[in-house]
């Protein structure tokens, strides 16, 4: 039985265009990713990224989920410490009454960008990431039926029922999710150290809920595919400078591919770099299968979720038709049990 498989976006802006640029391409991936099988496409919420168009998260999804007919469209994630949950909660309750049943809501306890940025989104700053789990609490509350004397409502977004998931990158949110009965994804696209810890810490403490009886665990990599695994390679030194100069402070557009990476980077930054990267799928379609089911087989993912910074959009495009592809013939593990979300 084949599993789930998805985008994740951040609508990457290539060195020489433009926001504008990045945006169109987000909406052109998904409308083709509809074709090709995708189930959901999500953006990520960043801020202060000279490289990123995703920082208005919601308006960017309505953006993408008008130019799409099918697919689910959704946040990977909002990072709840920025902003208050009832306008997170009037957001999406006025995207899920223009897209009935096709808008979903992934959250993060992380800020997303850094300590200056993150105040300028929410000044108090004291305490909002140890909110996490009330503020959850908080969405689900509006996005539920009214009740009486509910004295403050999310309108739009009462008895919207939006879905919720959880994201994380350690088990706290493993923990949070699994507490509140909810899906959830875990990034080892950019932290792959507490994969599996977290992945068993949420299946053991799992709750059934309204939303979802058993637990689905999404598992997001990095896949880079082309039609031969050396173009791959090279598409793939795009993703690598990327993560590179994050460790040395130069964040800026996507860059083009180079031919020679190893005159890039040190031999530190290298280890570094590709020790981030462990989980990243890059090849064929051969190869991107065989990683992409040594990825489910390892981790049991019920789902999985695929980024891809590639700089030029038609490669782009190829890399996650091919991946598609691969996808179909990815089987699930078979001790894990499916639940569709």
């Amino acid at each position: 039985m084949s599993i789930p498989y998805s985008i994740l976006d951040i609508s990457p802006i290539p060195q020489g265009g433009s926001a504008a640029d990045a945006l169109n391409n987000s909406r052109d991936l998904a409308q083709h990713a509809e074709k090709w099988g995708y189930t959901r496409y999500w953006l990520a919420e960043h801020h202060n990224m000279i490289g990123n168009a995703s920082s208005a998260t919601a308006v960017v999804i309505g953006h993408v989920a008008a130019g799409t007919k099918t697919i689910r469209v959704g946040s990977g994630g909002i990072m709840l410490p920025n902003h208050a949950p009832l306008v997170i909660a009037e957001q999406f309750g006025t995207l899920a009454s223009l897209f009935p049943g096709r808008i979903e809501l992934g959250l993060g306890r992380a800020p997303g960008t850094d300590y200056q940025t993150a105040q300028a989104l929410r000044r108090d700053m004291q305490g909002s990431s140890d909110q996490f789990p009330q503020d959850v609490q908080e969405l689900k509350h509006y996005f539920g039926d009214i009740q009486p004397g509910q004295h403050v409502k999310a309108i739009p977004g009462a008895g919207t029922h939006v879905p919720l998931w959880i994201l994380g990158s350690s088990t706290y949110g493993a923990q949070v999710a699994a507490h509140f009965g909810l899906p959830y994804a875990f990034a080892s696209h950019f932290a792959p150290e507490q994969l599996m810890d977290a992945l068993y810490a949420y299946r053991a403490l799992f709750k059934p809920s309204d939303q979802l009886a058993k637990p689905h665990a999404t598992v997001l990599t990095n896949v880079v595919a082309a039609d031969t695994d050396e173009e791959a390679w090279h598409l793939f030194t795009t993703v690598q400078q990327q993560f590179t100069r994050m460790r040395r402070n130069t964040r800026g557009q996507l860059p083009p591919p180079i031919d020679d990476i190893e005159s890039f980077w040190t031999p530190q930054e290298k280890i570094s770099v590709m020790q981030t990267l462990s989980c990243a799928v890059v090849g064929s379609r051969a190869s991107v299968e065989q990683g992409l089911q040594a990825l489910v087989d390892k981790t049991g993912a019920n789902e999985l979720m695929l980024a891809g910074q590639i700089f030029d959009h038609q490669a782009r495009l190829r890399s996650f038709e091919i991946a598609s592809q691969a996808m179909l013939n990815v089987k699930a593990n078979p001790e894990q049990v499916l639940e569709t979300v």
